[in-house]
Order: C-alpha cells, then structure tokens, then sequence
C-alpha cells in the first residue's frame, strides 16, 4: 500500500525549460552553455554544485572564470532559474488534495542553493508561499551529497522517512532515475516533462 509519494522537482511540479536555461547561461557569458547544461543530471562545475562538492559562492567564481568577468549570485541565480518554464496551478492543487487524503509528500531533486533559492521562498507559488507549503519533507542533492540515479540517494531518503520502497511511489520525469528506484523496489511514475499527471497519479497509488 502506498502511503509516502515521493516527486521531483524539475519536469514534474515544475515544467523544465532547457533551452531558455541554455539562453540564459550565454547571456550571462557562457558561449558553450549549450554542452555544460543537461536536462536531467549535470556535470561539471554544475554537477559539483548539483552534488554539494562546491558551494554556490565557489560555482558562482568557477563560472565568473569561465566568461571572463565576475558575475553577482543575482546574474547566476537569472540564469538557473531559465529551468522553470511553468508552475501550473493545477499541480500545486493536486499536492493539497493528495495530502489531504493522507498521502506524505515528499521531494527527491537534483537541484542548486540558486533554484532553491526561489522555490524555498515566498514567492514560489506566487500566493505567498514556498514549497514547504505543499510538502511534509524535501531532499536535495545538493545537501545530500549525491544525486539520481545514484541509489544511494534514494536509500538515504528512505532511512531519514523510516518507510520501506514497496511503500512509496516515485514520480520524476527522467526515465534513468525512474527505473533506478524501481530496482530498490519503488512503485515508479515517468510522466513527460509539463505533462499533466494529476489524475494519472491515481492509476499508481
């Protein structure tokens, strides 16, 4: 029976927009943004802010030498936020009400202290709210120290909730970090990126 749904960030709760991320990094600066940003895992400097290798102001002096001038935590900040596209009303609804009907939330992300720098403030939801409003529990790699698809994330999520993996459900739009929880034996959800999941949920739970 499932009682913990554990989502990601980026793709799911909210609409990823990798290009626009890509258009962003070069405005700032980074001419090859284009080969240093990934859609699901990065790598890289962006990978060891990702993982918690690097602090944000140690990314922030990494990328100032890559584009040959000192840039402020707000320019680096403007540029990963190009990730998020959208966040429908419809999926912030659909977490009140599965909460509501006794379910625990959870968030599972790949994600940096600049994303998380928006998502964790007030202004999230643009009702005044962060995402601590819609979830009991959020997990981020970059304060883990690892990131999906590596199963120790998951493992170490699934000890801090004290809940077995046949407990939970998995929704996270990256078809690798999908079948990694799968083999830790999670019920798991790929639905593409901006897809509306909101009813499909029910078919999984």
């Amino acid at each position: 029976m499932i009682r913990t749904i554990i989502f990601d960030l980026g793709g799911v709760i909210l609409t990823l927009d990798q290009p626009q991320a890509v258009r962003r990094f070069a405005e700032i600066g980074l001419k090859d943004a284009a080969r240093r940003l990934d859609p699901y895992t990065q790598s890289g400097i962006f990978g060891a802010l990702e993982a918690g290798a690097t602090t944000a102001g140690a990314f922030r002096n990494q990328l100032s030498q890559l584009v040959g001038r000192q840039l402020s935590f707000r320019q680096c900040r403007y540029a990963w936020l190009g990730y998020a596209r959208e966040l429908p009303a419809r999926n912030l609804r659909a977490l009140e009400r599965l909460r509501s009907e006794g379910y625990r939330l959870v968030l599972l992300s790949n994600t940096n202290p600049y994303m998380m720098s928006w998502v964790f403030s007030t202004d999230f939801d643009g009702e005044g709210h962060s995402l601590h409003h819609y979830m009991d529990a959020c997990y981020t790699s970059y304060e883990m120290g690892v990131m999906k698809p590596n199963d120790t994330f998951f493992r170490k999520v699934l000890m801090a909730e004290q809940t077995p993996p046949s407990a939970c459900l998995f929704v996270d739009d990256g078809p690798r970090n999908v079948a990694a929880a799968s083999q830790i034996g999670m019920r798991t959800f790929c639905p593409e990126n901006g897809a509306d999941w909101t009813q499909e949920i029910y078919q999984y739970l």
